[in-house]
């Protein structure tokens, strides 16, 4: 690993809603240096106290970021700014154009885009190259992903490099794509998860437990070409191919397109607040990360164990 690549210490967080606020427990975690602004001056004001809630849920001893009062302040001696706008193609143009023009030339800029793509959010700034897209899984200080898209891949493998150094798992997109790799795959299962619950299959409880108890299990420690290598039995993926490929085409032509529509809105709501069992969002979201964390720990146990055998 380059020397270059370790010395980022000095973050600029741009954004101080969610997504900001889990990515700056995350690094304050591991010891970097986070300033942090918002426009919103009602973000700015309860910052530090998510921050601090998120850093609990990670065990981290509580570390304090710098909120400053205006852009300018937050980027100076920043080596990585990490922008969090909403996801508007024209925002985010703006946005990324001010940090670069507020920024140290050398810095570094990353954009936690879920969905959009790289040559439309840098339109008009001063150097879209030295922007690539960093897109975390939410939540950010509990899920390991990256994705890392950029037109310069000397610049995206130092942050392939950075990010594996504090600890996360970042992998490169070859190619720009909407919603990038992980969200799209998500997206397909949200739109036959909704498809199934609109033509009266299931409901959102069971809908939900057939993910969780069975392949989401394997999911967590494979992904899909690996699960249907070991689909495939003694013959691996090979077999399964051969075998079973025509299965496949069989499913997929009878996956649907559900209708969003008023009517499959309210079925949807009815159905988690049915599932939740009237818990609050609070309850949930702990819940869910003490979940997250309790796998994250159980799994960095059995790589331990592995290496010892």
């Amino acid at each position: 690993m380059s020397q270059h690549t370790t010395s980022i210490k000095r973050i600029a967080m741009v954004g101080c809603g969610t997504i900001g606020i889990s990515w700056t427990a995350y690094f304050l975690s591991r010891g970097l240096h986070v300033t942090a602004f918002d426009p919103d001056a009602n973000a700015r004001a309860h910052f530090t106290q998510r921050v601090a809630e998120d850093m609990r849920a990670l065990g981290a001893d509580t570390r304090t970021p710098v909120v400053t009062q205006t852009l300018t302040e937050a980027l100076q001696g920043a080596e990585l700014v990490v922008e969090n706008a909403p996801e508007s193609v024209a925002l985010k143009q703006q946005v990324l154009a001010e940090i670069q023009q507020a920024a140290p030339t050398q810095a570094l800029v990353v954009s936690s885009t879920s969905s959009l793509k790289h040559s439309d959010i840098t339109k008009g700034t001063p150097a879209p190259e030295r922007i690539i897209i960093a897109h975390p899984f939410n939540p950010p200080h509990l899920v390991p992903l990256v994705e890392l898209y950029g037109p310069d891949t000397g610049l995206v493998q130092r942050l392939v490099d950075f990010y594996r150094s504090i600890g996360k798992q970042p992998v490169m997109l070859r190619k720009e794509m909407i919603g990038h790799i992980a969200n799209r795959l998500s997206s397909a299962l949200w739109r036959e998860a909704l498809y199934l619950l609109q033509e009266g299959v299931a409901s959102v409880e069971d809908i939900d437990l057939a993910v969780t108890a069975g392949p989401g299990l394997r999911w967590a420690i494979q992904g899909p070409f690996l699960t249907y290598h070991l689909g495939g039995g003694q013959g691996g993926i090979r077999h399964y191919l051969e075998h079973l490929g025509p299965s496949q085409e069989y499913r997929w032509a009878s996956l649907g397109q559900p209708t969003m529509n008023n009517a499959l809105y309210e079925q949807v709501i009815h159905g988690v607040e049915t599932a939740t069992q009237g818990q609050s969002l609070p309850a949930l979201f702990s819940k869910r990360d003490r979940q997250l964390t309790a796998i994250q720990q159980a799994l960095a146990t059995n790589a331990k164990q592995e290496e010892t055998l």
